[in-house]
């Protein structure tokens, strides 16, 4: 009973549930209520999860594989390369500065060069996915800790493919060509050369960018031409899926194939609706994943030897926080800035899973070795959201130094003030317009087609269906000043509309409706940016058709105005009209003639009184003599 799937299933979700809300009503993160749960449910506490564990944490990976997939993303290659000076200054300086001290302390110890390279490097990477949750939890991402954190665990996501490049370098040929006989994977570039293994996983790197570029792309293009919804969140899965098969074949982390495919995909139209579709599945998987690194805590491998793994993790953690330390201080932070990055960084990150596992694979690490690694690996993450709650509630207040928070750089930011929803002819009018005045707005639209047309007329325009919160969220709803509803279907402006009013009360909407009755139901909403389609157009052809037969401009101009001055006001009282009764036709009838009345009286006015130049002498005559009669 206890093994069954079900019963499994309702452990993991009643221990998060009953933690994380614990964890969140104290004011804690909600990483150390997964963590805790993990070790409750685990099998040296409370024994609903046994031998199964490691297997769970591998199931439970794939929040780390979706999440390194979002955070590729966001890494447009135009604005890694404008951040390439804090990423690989930060990202290289926290790197070898780790790996030198790490590599010094455990030659000291009396471990074998190779096992000591392969352990600094483990221990060089911190946890993007411990890291990247809290930073988002508490919003610190447009700080300076924020965008440097950012740089820095970039670089270590990057850098940790030819960590695992070199891996097989290391291997002691005399072993790497007897297979264990306890293993029970295998992958296609064991059998191969150490020389060629290298080069298999450069290859496999570039395989992921072609099948991005040319094979991946058309496809999405084509499920969405099918106006489908969950086909694009099955092709969404079949992406992260794929490209982590793949990897995981060739025997890399499927992470890292991830975190390339999401690059690869950064530039293309589907980047929003990817990131809204699969953003609620990560943030439950990474879960999954923190409740499996707390079952994964040995605490037999813990009791058998706890000075030694208590030094090494006190040594490991304060090791980690000097090179962080002394990181931020060459790019000169603030202080409390710098307080932030040293302890939100100083764990070992959950990628030491894979290269400590891919090094046993390949003989450089015995078994005592790796288990004592994958311990201190664990405990690290399991002990950074409290050291970091710490830091913010015991030596933050008493440093005093705030700084005040800044907007991200240009180039990392992932939106713009403007959103523009709809890149019809309406739309897009509105767009080119905004351009040519240097302004850029986010801009969805739903149309596959559309959106892969003005993508190749230079618009950057991003799939997608905006009455989605997860998805406006992703665009940037919470940074942005205006939205522009230029869509002409009414469900979808009051959809939007609603999502705003609710969510993002800040944000200032303007919206397009195609006629009166539309224009009625937002203004009924609260809505006053009201804009109706054809009112301008219909007004300047009327205008147009005047000065065909004598009339001026200037004073076409002005009536213009005027009547969408008149026919704006009497919309909005006639809005709170229903049309079913009579009481309508008669309020509207009024409405009509008040209108009439009113351009007429400024027209005579404002030709007999003040206009005395006429481009038809027939009208002004006309109008004389009506005056007098009157």
């Amino acid at each position: 009973m206890t093994g069954s799937l079900l019963f499994m299933a309702i452990v993991f979700l009643a221990g998060a549930i009953i933690c994380v809300s614990l964890a969140k009503r104290l004011g804690l993160s909600s990483v150390i209520g997964y963590l805790l749960a993990g070790i409750l449910i685990g099998p040296y506490v409370l024994g609903f999860i046994g031998e199964e564990g490691d297997d769970i944490l591998h199931f439970a990976e794939f929040g780390v594989v979706m999440m390194l997939f979002l955070i590729g993303l966001e890494i447009e290659p135009k604005n890694f390369w404008n951040m390439r000076k804090t990423i690989i200054g930060m990202g290289g300086i926290q790197v070898g500065g780790t790996m030198l001290l790490s590599f010094l302390l455990f030659s000291l110890l009396g471990f074998d060069w190779e096992v000591t390279l392969v352990i600094s490097m483990a221990i060089a990477l911190s946890s993007t996915a411990i890291a990247m949750q809290t930073i988002k939890e508490k919003g610190l991402m447009p700080t300076t800790f924020g965008t440097s954190a950012f740089s820095i665990l970039l670089f270590q996501d990057i850098i940790v493919i030819f960590m695992i490049g070199a891996m097989p370098l290391l291997a002691n040929t005399g072993n790497t060509t007897t297979t264990d006989e306890h293993s029970t994977t295998a992958n296609l570039i064991e059998s191969l050369p150490l020389g060629l293994q290298t080069l298999a996983i450069i290859s496999s790197v570039a395989v992921i960018i072609v099948l991005g570029r040319f094979i991946i792309v058309p496809m999405l293009r084509k499920v969405a031409k099918t106006g489908v919804r969950e086909l694009l969140i099955a092709a969404a899965f079949l992406i992260v899926f794929g490209i982590s098969f793949i990897m995981e074949l060739v025997g890399l982390s499927p992470a890292l194939g991830a975190f390339l495919g999401g690059v690869v995909l950064s530039n293309s139209e589907f980047k929003h609706e990817l990131e809204s579709t699969l953003e609620p599945f990560k943030n439950l998987l990474l879960g999954l994943f923190f409740m499996a690194v707390g079952a994964s805590i040995n605490f037999i491998v813990i009791a058998k030897s706890p000075l030694t793994i208590g030094g090494l993790l006190l040594a490991i953690i304060l090791l980690k926080a000097l090179v962080l330390y002394i990181t931020a201080q060459v790019f000169k932070l603030k202080l409390d800035q710098k307080l932030l990055l040293t302890f939100s960084l100083a764990q070992v990150g959950e990628f030491a899973f894979v290269l400590l596992s891919f090094a046993f694979s390949l003989h450089i690490l015995e078994q005592e070795q790796m288990d004592m690694m994958l311990v201190i690996t664990a405990l690290s993450m399991a002990l950074t959201p409290i050291i970091s709650m710490l830091n913010e509630r015991v030596i933050l207040p008493k440093v005093g130094t705030k700084q005040s928070i800044k907007r991200p750089m240009d180039h990392i930011a992932k939106s713009h003030k403007i959103i523009l929803v709809g890149f019809g002819h309406f739309g897009s009018t509105i767009g080119r317009f905004l351009r040519s005045h240097g302004i850029e707005a986010t801009i969805l639209d739903q149309d596959s087609n559309r959106v892969d047309f003005l993508r190749k007329m230079g618009f950057e325009v991003y799939y997608g269906d905006a009455t989605r919160l997860d998805l406006l969220e992703s665009a940037g709803i919470a940074d942005a000043k205006i939205i522009i509803v230029a869509t002409n279907k009414l469900n979808v402006s009051k959809a939007i509309s609603k999502i705003v009013k609710e969510k993002y009360p800040h944000v200032e909407m303007l919206i397009r409706t195609k006629n009166r009755d539309d224009a009625y139901e937002l203004l009924n909403l609260g809505h006053e940016n009201i804009y109706r389609e054809s009112l301008e157009t219909s007004m300047a052809m009327a205008s147009e058709v005047l000065h065909k037969i004598g009339f001026r401009k200037y004073t076409l101009k002005r009536q213009v105005k005027n009547f969408i001055k008149y026919d704006e006001t009497s919309l909005r009282r006639l809005a709170k009209t229903s049309k079913r009764g009579d009481d309508y036709i008669f309020k509207a009838r009024k409405e009509l003639q008040e209108q009439e009345e009113l351009l007429g009286a400024d027209f005579k006015r404002g030709i007999v009184d003040f206009d005395k130049h006429w481009d038809s002498e027939h009208i002004r005559k006309a109008l004389e003599n009506s005056t007098t009669k009157l």
